[in-house]
């Protein structure tokens, strides 16, 4: 986005609402974790010229999020749904704090896995952690709800989630930021304050309590000041909707009187009993879970809701219609597509063939070397979670026949394990099979899949700037692992895989780095590198 178009009408998505929101409300630091569809907020931020930055993972973002927040700055932390896995430990407990300043966690889902390893619904995140939570419906709604966040945080002293997902992400529509003023800007300052930011057992129990009441006064607020519109229409049909299904909605059914829900978290029961009171058939629409329809048929309110198959993937305009009308019968299988498949030349690619040639049983990891499962490799056999290749490869190891058991390699990317893989190699030195194990790094010098961002081992920070780079050699060996081997697999792919079947047929532990630069980031890297000037010392 152009800086000189900051304060104009723009077409922007969702993630550059976001981001040009949290610019005009002074936020202080942005963090967070790439991962589609939540990857260009923080882009776009570094870009307007706010101050962002990738963090290792989505925990260690969340908990920098919440030191600016405790120090009276502004905070936005941001993470795809699985990210949010990852940071529900101090998700749940900051929950219970003070904050001073505003702390926004932005969720973006992804209904029908367009880039992901499941399809949860994080609306459940803001119940089970007891955060409000609002869910924009387009660009405007995201920067306008962005700002609407902050002033809720600050002014309950409480985190506040902002649930997107990846069609309000990616699309474009109209933002003009002159429908609303930002919030006032705040000096950061410290206040002591022990028994709002120290969580233990003595000051928790009473937190949990104010949170329980602040509920209720949130709950206040959604019914007479929340961010909920009424559409006036026919009073046979009323539709209760939220997020991107109101879009859907407004062309399915255009006669429908709507309730459109912009705070989901505590909800305006109240308001949604009157609504549906008002009409003579009052039908739900939402993307994944049956969330607002649970919590409105607890409430005593009735209401429809749609069927399983329904339950899968996005909606759109066709599928809303075939909701409305009842229609159950089988949906049009979607046209295949291109299958998706490692780029030509590919460094991963000399790994994943070594593997398929040895007939490793691999434990594999998030990233675009998920595709070594597809052929023409034939190389992956499982798939969990970011960093899990490590501790599923070790529990593989530990349990199957000794035979079985040293074909077992974990194989995990440079990004990856510097997210949640570090601990996996703690665990194998700690807890080492009798067969010992082999974990394959692939270093390609960038997170490929999320569009090549940096990370801790490239030495670059979120702008390219050279920083403090984790040496995964280094790492191994000071963690005690004496077979480390850093190699890269192209330049002679023989050798690689003659080193991999050694290192299978050693009863001891072995990490091979095969690092050799992503052919799509390459120029980049070396740009980035030739622009880099130590400074005199």
């Amino acid at each position: 986005m152009d800086p000189q178009q900051q304060s104009v009408r723009s077409l922007l998505s969702g993630d550059e609402a976001v981001a040009l929101a949290a610019l005009h409300a002074g936020v202080n630091l942005g963090t967070g974790y790439p991962g589609t569809p939540s990857t260009e907020i923080l882009e776009t931020f570094e870009q307007l010229g706010g101050r962002a930055q990738w963090s290792p993972n989505e925990k260690v973002a969340l908990e920098v999020g919440i030191g600016v927040s405790f120090s009276g700055g502004r905070a936005i932390v941001t993470m795809k749904h699985v990210g949010l896995n990852v940071a529900a430990d101090p998700l749940f407990t900051v929950a219970l704090t003070k904050v001073d300043g505003a702390l926004v966690i932005v969720s973006a889902d992804d209904p029908g896995m367009a880039s992901s390893q499941n399809e949860q619904d994080n609306r459940r995140y803001a119940l089970a952690a007891g955060v409000p939570m609002l869910e924009p419906s387009d660009s405007q709604e995201a920067y306008e709800f962005t700002l609407r966040a902050i002033e809720l945080s600050e002014r309950f002293r409480m985190p506040v989630l902002l649930r997107m997902t990846t069609r309000v992400c990616h699309s474009k529509t109209i933002v003009d930021p002159a429908r609303v003023t930002p919030p006032a800007p705040r000096v950061p300052h410290f206040e002591r304050d022990l028994a709002g930011r120290v969580m233990i057992p003595a000051y928790a129990r009473p937190a949990h309590r104010r949170l329980r009441q602040l509920h209720h006064e949130l709950a206040l607020w959604n019914e007479r000041s929340g961010p909920n519109e009424f559409t006036s229409g026919s009073s046979k049909l009323g539709i209760i909707t939220s997020g991107v299904s109101f879009q859907h909605v407004r062309e399915a059914a255009p006669e429908a009187s709507v309730l459109k829900l912009g705070m989901t978290f505590p909800l305006p029961l109240e308001r949604m009993k009157q609504f549906a009171d008002s009409v003579e058939r009052c039908i739900v629409i939402e993307e994944g879970d049956p969330y607002l329809v649970e919590a409105a048929r607890t409430a005593g309110i009735s209401v429809e809701g749609k069927s399983e198959p329904f339950r899968f993937g996005e909606l759109n305009t066709d599928r809303v219609r075939r909701i409305l009308s009842g229609d159950d019968s089988p949906e049009p299988k979607p046209v295949p597509g291109k299958p998706p498949a490692l780029c030509p030349g590919c460094p991963h690619r000399t790994v994943f063939t070594a593997l398929h040639n040895l007939n490793c049983i691999v434990s594999g990891d998030i990233g675009c070397y998920s595709l070594g499962v597809l052929p023409p490799f034939d190389a992956m056999d499982t798939l969990v979670c970011m960093g899990a290749s490590i501790g599923v490869g070790l529990g593989m190891r530990h349990t199957l026949p000794s035979e079985e058991a040293r074909r077992v390699v974990s194989v995990i990317g440079d990004s990856t394990f510097i997210h949640s893989g570090i601990t996996g190699l703690v665990e194998m030195v700690y807890n080492p099979p009798e067969t010992g194990h082999v974990v394959l790094i692939l270093d390609n010098g960038t997170t490929a899949m999320t569009g090549m961002q940096e990370h801790p081992g490239t030495g670059r920070t979120l702008e390219h700037a050279h920083t403090g780079k984790v040496v995964f050699e280094e790492l191994a060996r000071a963690l005690g692992i004496k077979n480390v081997i850093v190699m890269d697999p192209v330049t002679n792919p023989a050798a690689f895989e003659q080193t991999v079947a050694e290192a299978l047929s050693k009863p001891e532990l072995s990490l091979i780095i095969a690092r050799r630069n992503c052919l799509l980031a390459a120029k980049s890297i070396q740009e980035y590198e030739r622009c880099y000037e130590p400074q005199a010392h």
